[in-house]
Parts: C-alpha cells; structure tokens; sequence
C-alpha cells in the first residue's frame, strides 16, 4: 500500500502559483485598439521569447512538483529550494523582460489592457515567494 505525503506550504503556494502563471500566460497580455471603430489587436504571452520562458517556467514548476511521486520511493535530487528559485527567477524575468521587449508598442501597462500580465506577475511572484518557503524548508526524505 503507498502512503500519499502531503505536500509543504512551499510546494502548495509553488503549485498556487504555476496555475495562475499559466492561466496568465493563456490570456492576452495586452489589447490595442478596440476603441471608436478600430479592430483590436492582442499581444499574447507566446508572441516573444521572454512570454514563452514564462509559460515554460510555469510548466517546469508543475513537473518539479509532481517529480518526487512519480519517483518514488527513490529520493529525488532536483527537489530543492534553489530549483524552485531558479524556475520563479526565470518566470520573473521573462515577465519583466516581456515589457522591455515590446515597450515601444505600449501606451501603457492599464490592467483592463493588460489582464494576463498582471495576472502571469503575480504568479511569477508566487513562485518566488514559494521558493523563498522550500529553501527554508528542511531537506525532505523519502
């Protein structure tokens, strides 16, 4: 029979907080236009590299969490607090890097214009914060 382990504050804010970055990722980072008879137009999050490296760091946080259940009862190396911090540093950066990119298109980051970013960085925040906890988090056994 396999006991079920539940998961720590840390992983459960890291899993938080990977669905909200792909749910931000997954809707329109920023809409122009749409106002007085012109066609809108949306910036989604995979049309630049930095808005994919979000996604994917989103996606590698789910998979670093569900990594020590499909390795049981082997101890799994990668799940640490500097793996998780190396995924949210990266989820933080390519949404920070996204609005560098396309800044000379934007009039303006307005969260009725720009509901998927704002809801990617925060959870591009909760992960940080997430890999914050797992650091502090003594080592897990198997």
């Amino acid at each position: 029979m396999m006991q079920s382990r539940a998961l720590g504050s840390g992983r459960r804010l890291a899993l938080v907080g990977a669905i909200v970055l792909i749910v931000g990722c997954l809707l329109p980072w920023y809409t122009v236009g749409g106002d007085g008879g012109l066609p809108a137009e949306s910036y989604m999050a995979f049309r630049y590299p930095q808005g994919v490296l979000t996604f994917l760091a989103g996606l590698g946080t789910l998979a670093l969490i569900a990594l020590p259940y499909a390795m049981r009862p082997r101890p799994v190396p990668l799940d640490r607090g500097l793996v998780f911090a190396i995924l949210a540093g990266a989820a933080l950066a390519g949404v920070l890097l996204w609005v560098i990119a396309v800044l000379d298109n934007l009039g303006g980051l307005l969260p009725n214009r720009a509901y998927g970013f704002w809801i990617a960085l925060v959870g591009a925040i909760l992960l940080c914060r997430a890999a914050f906890e797992i650091s502090r988090e003594p080592p897990r056994r198997l």
